[in-house]
């Protein structure tokens, strides 16, 4: 039988609470990217080997939402767009 609308949440993860799995490959993957050089590999992919995978791995950090001025004191980010230099 269902819950009734409204009900409190029973069982499983708290909100917010990360899934094991993804903190697990998270870490593995801050430690390779330390073992590689860190931000300077970073810079090096950036400038030089691979500017499309970096502008995709800023994609995916960047937040949806930012606060700010806009509607109900939010600004939705629809695009970021890649501008070459050089």
């Amino acid at each position: 039988m269902a819950k009734a609308k409204g009900s409190p949440k029973t069982g499983g993860r708290k909100k917010g609470t990360k899934n094991k799995i993804s903190a697990d490959v998270k870490g593995m993957a801050l430690e390779a990217l330390s073992e590689v050089g860190g931000v300077a590999y970073l810079v090096e992919q950036a400038r030089k080997e691979n500017p499309a995978a970096f502008m995709q791995l800023v994609k995916a950090l960047m937040p949806t939402t930012i606060n700010g001025d806009g509607e109900d004191g939010a600004i939705a980010i629809t695009a970021i767009v890649r501008k070459i230099i050089g």
